[in-house]
């Protein structure tokens, strides 16, 4: 399986999931906008280890639908959520959607 993206949220696959159960499927939500990144159809479940996220999507596919992207289907697999992060003068910040 090849890595996913949708606007800054990368997802890449491995072999398992690590961490606690958490009880939604957002992904990651907009600093300025509040849109968010989340799996809106399909069974899926996302977990929580030392401020890493991964997602198990259980169903063939998982959607994943933000306000400003087009939804992309998620195949069925494990899935460290990154997200993406930019250099400025001032330091590392994470990428504004």
């Amino acid at each position: 399986m090849q890595a996913i993206r949708q606007g800054d949220v990368i997802l890449l696959p491995v072999q398992e999931v690590k961490g606690q159960k958490i009880p939604h499927l957002i992904l990651a939500k907009g600093e300025v906008t509040g849109h968010k990144h989340q799996i809106t159809e399909g069974k899926a479940e996302l977990y929580e280890k030392d401020s890493t996220l991964y997602l198990r999507v259980f169903s063939e596919i998982a959607l994943l639908a933000h306000e400003g992207h087009q939804a992309i289907p998620i195949p069925q697999g494990n899935w460290l959520v990154k997200i993406q992060r930019e250099y400025e003068p001032e330091g590392w910040r994470y990428v504004a959607d």
